[in-house]
């Protein structure tokens, strides 16, 4: 990572592993509410980054960017984002949004602080911060570091249903699959059963259960 006090840090894994969390968790929750064109802009800052940005609009010409000298993005809990065009880098409505939810998650937005310190595109973590009840990460969150890239939420597909848990009849022959329908169907052409089994089998939809329970009533009703 360079150390130059002129070079952003957009790296998500240089904050500490609860702001990360945190940060993915906003994000998540963020796309899930469709705000999707938001961007991390900054993430850890040095010390000497942050004085060199203190000192702008103060003894260095330039309009003033931060309030202080002891920012979070230095213990690295911190981090600014951004809105992608068409609407303003600093779009209020779309940061208002995020900070209602940030808030959900007890997520520091800095549009609620007092004027003076208000920074709309800034969120932290308190050290204390955990994971609130009711939440969690669903899957791969992606939190873009650049305009052209939008907010994803990838999860992974359900497991398929496996033989264990899915009783229907499987045949490793259609020799074998034959058999049983002609046995099933000399049963329904015998009026011992209802012609819906028959369907049932040849939807596939017809269990083992189905099967051992039909071969009872079948052989009851031929006795």
């Amino acid at each position: 990572m360079s150390t130059s006090v002129t070079t952003t840090c957009r790296d998500l894994s240089e904050l500490t592993a609860a702001a990360q969390t945190a940060c993915r968790l906003l994000f998540q929750e963020c796309f899930k509410a469709g705000i999707v064109d938001i961007f991390i802009t900054e993430t850890f800052r040095s010390q000497s980054r942050q004085n060199y940005l203190y000192e702008q609009g103060r003894t260095r010409p330039g309009q003033k960017v931060t309030w202080t000298l002891t920012s979070n993005h230095t213990s690295r809990r911190a981090w600014d984002i951004a809105v992608a065009p068409p609407r303003n880098l600093y779009d209020i409505s779309t940061l208002s949004k995020v900070g209602a939810i940030a808030k959900r998650l007890g997520i520091t937005w800095g549009g609620y602080w007092p004027v003076g310190q208000y920074d709309a595109p800034h969120f932290e973590i308190p050290t204390t911060w955990k994971m609130p009840a009711g939440y969690k990460l669903e899957g791969q969150v992606i939190v873009p570091t650049s305009s052209a890239v939008r907010v994803q939420l990838i999860v992974e597909d359900e497991p398929q249903q496996t033989e264990k848990d899915d009783d229907t009849m499987k045949f490793t022959s259609t020799t074998a699959k034959a058999a049983v329908r002609d046995y099933i169907q000399q049963a329904v052409i015998k009026g011992l059963i209802n012609k819906s089994w028959l369907d049932k089998f040849d939807s596939g939809t017809m269990t083992s259960g189905d099967f051992e329970g039909l071969k009872i009533i079948i052989a009851q009703r031929s006795a």
